[in-house]
């Protein structure tokens, strides 16, 4: 499930505190009760707000519009603190801006904002200078009319006379799919085709433009269908499926390679992929698989040149690069050979394919990090691969926008706790680097924050990373309040990233820390093994080790921590409250997945039957006991439970907006404390909350506010 929690320019974290110290200024909304009783492996459980599954029963939205009072008229007593935090996030961005072009066929492309617009406009132009030239698309003239914009696909026909772009504005995912014809002058017009209820799994344009691909979802919501549209025809019943994935646990998406040669369809679930590709340049004929799926295998596809090439786990639990000949049998794998070999810790994410080299992304000690390789042979290197060198503080690194396949410059993406996200240049041959440009940050004097590693030691002996933030005047001597996130599912691996809400947090003496617990990717595929499934409570005691470590190593004070997360990040501070209360002054669990037991028992619920690969399926044993023992939702009992704000979206299609609400419901009939329990539900959004700029900073100074209130240690909430 997609975590609203990924790293971007607005996150957070908290300041001082004592939950019970902030006041709560109304009644808050009391859930009706419905007996109901689940049978289930581990026995019958009871549960009175089972009916809020039911999402169109006028009593849940009543429920949901009382709870948002309740909420607002909470943060209506913190909203000078609100107004000032929206304030300073504000004046640290840029709010007119442009970004650097970037060189695709004839063309150069940019993104720019303006000051009061709320999304990016789209133009390109012939030359570098002249990159604004031609307007390609005002996200703002599209999402006028609609309380939710989503972008979704955006891709240029070989030729680059048409874009295929899709747009969601509602926050359920389904998203419309336009086609738009751009003439010499630079005009535009959208053609009458209009392709509706397309998943957001991208898209491929045959060589000549003629033909598009796209991809529908399931009644799950599951990526399942490649289709082929004629572009011009506007009515889409007379398209082409041509591919159908039947197994329900694998997700199917589309795109192209570099080469512009070849379109991949991928099919893959939590444990196994497939990959069929189409030659561009003859769209009719039928997808050919590579290799068939095998269970336990997976493997991603490219193209180079006069080869393929393959990451892939086959004999190789972090993964390694095989390639295969294109004018061999590619389809039968004795005919591929290993280009780079298995290193056990190094997980291999993927590889980007160009004409002279390789850009090979991957993990190693925790740590982002980018490797080339170049082609056998090839003299103009002194060195077969070497790795961009980046230095030791933790960092993030990935590649930026590099279309061109044939280039000798990558350029790429860095950013840590300290450092905006900033962009280089760099020749793959000379290792010279050119820096092209870092993102403004006006108001903010960088050399005023410091960010180190720490390890903590969790319940078994295992050790694991966090990385910290604070303000240099902060002091280590266990006086501060801190805010740590986390995540530690699907292999996520969640690189440090800067962000100009949280310096709101450093400012004012908070510290903040990006726990790794196991379940995520960061030290290798074993540590994503050791935090899923029957092992999934080992996720938990990271977390609650790295939360007593800052505690015990006085980053923090032992009654001004906070804890937040989202989605199954939501689900990992759920369990963590629910097992020690006692250690949080707060807690933040954006849409949070909370009702793991009933949700994972139900096949006909979206998402369901492809994420047992991830949790198990609670229907059966070993898992029935497994997932009831950490289940936020099934573990709320009698308790003196810490500040709580939840959020939901009531489109959400991933984490259905039941979950929180259910839980919070439970959660106020249930807790012995008074410290206050609120949930807020954005009624026009789904999973990722708030699509516009400045909703989103407002939406964020809001949860800002909420952990200053709820850990400040004078007890005294004026003090916000």
């Amino acid at each position: 499930m997609k975590h609203s929690d990924s790293p971007s320019t607005t996150d957070v974290t908290p300041a001082p505190g004592s939950p019970a110290a902030t006041p709560i200024p109304a009644m808050p909304p009391s859930a009706p009760r419905r007996p109901h009783t689940w049978q289930r492996p581990t026995g019958d459980a009871d549960d009175d707000y089972a009916w809020m599954r039911d999402l169109d029963d006028p009593e849940f939205l009543a429920y949901l519009h009382a709870e948002n009072d309740y909420s607002d008229a909470f943060f209506a007593t913190h909203g000078e603190p609100i107004e000032e935090l929206f304030g300073e996030i504000k004046s640290r961005v840029q709010e007119t801006d442009m970004s650097t072009p970037v060189r695709n066929g004839d063309w150069w492309y940019v993104a720019s904002t303006a000051e009061g617009m709320s999304y990016p406009t789209h133009h390109r132009g012939p030359t570098l200078d002249t990159a604004d030239a031609h307007l390609l698309m005002d996200e703002n003239a599209e999402a006028d009319g609609h309380e939710y914009f989503d972008l979704g696909a955006f891709d240029a026909s070989h030729d680059h006379t048409h874009f295929a772009w899709s747009a969601d504005t509602t926050g359920d995912e389904h998203y419309t799919l336009r086609i738009r014809r751009f003439d010499a002058d630079g005009s535009f017009v959208d053609l009458d085709d209009r392709i509706d209820d397309v998943a957001n799994a991208g898209t491929a344009w045959s060589a000549d433009g003629d033909w598009l691909f796209y991809v529908r979802s399931d009644e799950q919501e599951r990526p399942f269908q490649v289709w082929r549209h004629r572009v011009g025809e506007a009515d889409a019943t007379d398209d082409v499926l041509i591919y159908q994935e039947t197994d329900e646990r694998f997700f199917v998406e589309i795109g192209e390679t570099r080469s512009d040669e070849w379109i991949v369809i991928h099919a893959g679930s939590k444990t196994s992929a497939e990959a069929h590709l189409v030659p561009s340049a003859q769209p009719l004929i039928a997808p050919t698989c590579v290799l068939p799926r095998r269970d336990g295998i997976e493997y991603q596809i490219d193209h180079w040149g006069d080869r393929f090439v393959m990451v892939s786990n086959d004999d190789a639990v972090d993964f390694r690069v095989m390639a295969a000949s294109v004018d061999d049998d590619w389809t039968d794998s004795t005919s591929w050979s290993e280009l780079v070999a298995h290193q056990a810790g190094r997980r291999i994410l993927g590889v980007e394919a160009f004409e002279s080299h390789l850009v090979i992304y991957e993990w190693a000690n925790a740590q982002p990090r980018l490797r080339l390789l170049f082609r056998d042979g090839d003299t103009s290197s002194t060195a077969g691969e070497r790795i961009i060198d980046l230095g030791g503080e933790p960092h993030d690194v990935g590649p930026s926008a590099n279309p061109e396949w044939t280039t000798t410059t990558l350029r790429f993406v860095t950013q840590s706790l300290t450092t905006p996200a900033t962009l280089y240049d760099e020749d793959v041959y000379s290792g010279e680097r050119t820096l092209l440009r870092r993102i403004p940050t006006p108001n903010v004097d960088l050399d005023r924050y410091v960010s180190s590693r720490m390890w903590a030691t969790s319940a078994d002996g295992t050790s694991v990373p966090i990385d910290v933030v604070r303000h240099v005047d902060t002091p280590i001597d266990g006086t501060a309040a801190a805010c740590l996130y986390g995540y530690g599912s699907y292999e996520a691996s969640m690189p440090p990233w800067f962000s100009v809400a949280r310096l709101s947090l450093l400012d004012r003496g908070m510290i903040w820390a990006l726990a790794h617990p196991r379940g995520g990717g960061e030290l290798g595929r074993n540590w994503y093994l050791d935090g899923k499934l029957e092992h999934k409570q080992h996720t938990f005691d990271d977390m609650l080790a790295s939360a007593q470590h800052l505690i015990d190593t006085g980053v923090c004070a032992p009654d001004r921590l906070a804890i937040r997360g989202g989605s199954a990040g939501g689900l990992l501070v759920g369990a963590c409250m629910t097992q020690r209360p006692d250690l949080f002054a707060s807690v933040v669990a954006e849409v949070p997945f909370v009702d793991i037991v009933n949700t994972m028992s139900d096949p006909t619920l979206p998402l369901t039957v492809t994420e047992w690969e991830e949790w198990g399926d609670p229907r059966t044993e070993p898992f029935a006991s497994a997932m009831l023992a950490y289940s936020p939702y099934d573990n709320t009992v009698p308790a003196e439970y810490p500040a709580l704000f939840a959020t939901a979206g009531l489109n959400d299609p991933r984490v259905s907006v039941h979950e929180p609400a259910k839980w919070v419901a439970r959660l106020r009939s249930v807790a012995t404390g008074d410290a206050p329990i609120l949930l807020r539900t954005e009624m026009g959004a789904g999973h990722g909350g708030p699509t516009g700029r400045y909703e989103a900073w407002r939406d964020e100074a809001r949860t800002l506010a909420f952990l200053l209130a709820t850990t400040t240690a004078s007890n005294d909430t004026s003090a916000d």
